[in-house]
């Protein structure tokens, strides 16, 4: 489990709408053609495809910005790009997505494309669309101006920089030079092997390939190059170096000292990789938001590490969704009671993400009063209909009138503690009113439970479960076992405890 947990939901779950994040570098469309080969051309010894799909993604720099507007961040996007018909179809992706291109300068050379031929899933032949022309100097000196405004309104800066142009050694070091005196963190994504150009920045990102280029050390001599990192980070002053190491996770890289030897490891979260492109974009973009959010650089790697597994497993260049992170880090047995507890706002949130990670929400309800194996019952059975259990547990004052003034005899906050404990459960709401109603109306959830006598037109909130789609489903209690009961043993055996007394 994640270090730090807590504060990684909070985020997830509001935190990052609150933090600005500004990207700058080379914005890239990247377009796919998908289709089936099924025989070689008799023009030339090349494979025919047959057009099934075609697609556009943001690239480049533009995929940094969508993966922090994926996790919710309020992202600002700098770069350069054409005036064309690319364009015109990058720009639409971005707007969709909410990201703020005000740093984004019109250029008069083309904006940067690539076009995949896919067939199935073998990549057969990509065409790249750019100009090798030098960025003109007047448009170089507007993105810099541009960005460089940005930076004091920001939490974060990412240089992206796939070495199209876009970010030049004055500009980096202009706007290094900036957030530093503001103290926001600063974090590159190198594609050239000198980084000096990066000097002062809070970390540089390289794969293992990359941090190889710029050594000169082979990158399967892993622990003389990660020495050698080590020794980038004092010689241009990073704050660390976090180094991308494909199947074999994320290594973050301080200079050594007497008392630390510098190096922090996160391995790979184990998954079935179907496509690395866009990896590292999430990487830089997970740490950045983590930064710019108060978490410890080991939480945020961690996190990264997280959520590279997750794009890897799609095919493409596919951007992280705060939700797929949620999901992936609230199975029932991972969390704490504590952290299974939410008032209404956030349970309608967790619920979001859930379903959006198709997850099939399931909801029961009750007092819960001295917990015993009908409780127990009744959830097990509950968390067979669906793959989340959300438990809407009466408030003290709801208890009290359904069922009499000395009840409960459990206050709400220890039942809710207590339920949220159980294995079965992944989230406890308590609410206030006799009947949990307007708590399934906010939540829709696909399976309503409810334990007895009942049909399924006598349960509370059937009519709007049924309507949304959901289901309904009823379980026997198990005889002999209720709250009232034990009251009723516990009183009868005082009043004879009593009596033997006297």
């Amino acid at each position: 489990m994640l270090p730090e947990l807590h504060s990684i939901l909070n985020l997830l779950e509001g935190g990052f709408s609150q933090l600005r994040v500004l990207v700058i570098g080379d914005i890239m469309l990247d377009r796919y053609i998908h289709g089936d080969v099924e025989r070689i051309s008799p023009e030339a010894p090349v494979p025919v495809i047959r057009h099934a799909q075609r697609y556009e993604r943001a690239g480049g720099a533009a995929n940094v910005a969508m993966n922090l507007a994926g996790l919710g961040c309020q992202t600002f996007l700098a770069g350069l790009w054409g005036n064309d018909a690319e364009q015109v179809e990058l720009a639409a992706i971005i707007e969709r997505a909410g990201i703020n291109t005000v740093g984004v300068v019109s250029s008069s050379l083309p904006t940067i494309s690539k076009t995949r031929i896919v067939g199935r899933t073998q990549q057969l032949l990509r065409l790249d669309i750019e100009s090798r022309d030098p960025i003109p100097a007047i448009e170089a000196q507007r993105l810099q101006e541009r960005a460089t405004e940005l930076v004091g309104k920001v939490h974060a800066v990412i240089l992206s920089d796939y070495a199209k142009g876009a970010l030049s050694a004055p500009l980096c070091e202009a706007i290094i030079r900036t957030a530093r005196s503001a103290g926001i963190p600063v974090l590159a994504d190198p594609k050239t092997p000198d980084f000096s150009k990066y000097t002062g920045a809070t970390t540089v990102c390289p794969n293992l390939g990359e941090l190889s280029t710029a050594t000169g050390i082979a990158a399967h001599h892993t622990d003389e190059l990660l020495a050698a990192g080590q020794a980038l980070v004092a010689e241009h002053d990073f704050k660390f170096l976090t180094v991308t190491m494909s199947e074999k996770g994320i290594t973050v890289l301080r200079a050594p000292s007497p008392e630390n030897a510098g190096i922090y490891h996160s391995p790979a979260r184990a998954r079935e990789v179907f496509d690395v492109s866009g990896a590292g974009d999430t990487v830089i973009a997970t740490l950045a938001a983590c930064l710019a959010g108060g978490l410890k650089v080991e939480t945020a790697v961690e996190l990264a590490n997280l959520a590279a597994g997750i794009v890897v497993s799609k095919v493409g260049t596919v951007p992280i969704a705060g939700h797929e992170l949620v999901a992936a880090l609230t199975p029932s047995s991972g969390l704490t009671a504590g952290e299974k507890i939410l008032d209404l706002e956030r349970i309608k949130l967790r619920v979001a993400e859930w379903r959006a990670s198709g997850e099939t929400i399931v909801f029961t309800n009750g007092c819960f009063d001295l917990l015993h194996v009908g409780h127990i019952t009744l959830l097990e059975d509950c968390r067979r209909f669906g793959s989340k259990l959300v438990l809407g547990l009466n408030a003290d004052a709801s208890v009290c009138r359904l069922k009499g003034p000395t009840r409960p005899i459990v206050a709400e906050t220890e039942r809710a503690r207590v339920m949220a404990a159980l294995a079965a459960v992944d989230a406890v709401v308590l609410f206030e009113e006799d009947t949990p109603l307007e708590l399934i109306r906010a939540l829709k959830p696909n399976v309503l439970v409810k334990g007895g006598d009942y049909s399924i037109d006598t349960v509370v909130g059937h009519e709007d479960v049924l309507a949304s789609g959901g289901r309904v489903e009823i379980v026997p209690t198990v005889e002999g076992f209720s709250t009232t009961n034990i009251v009723k043993k516990l009183t009868a055996t005082s009043a004879r405890h009593e009596e033997i007394q006297k």
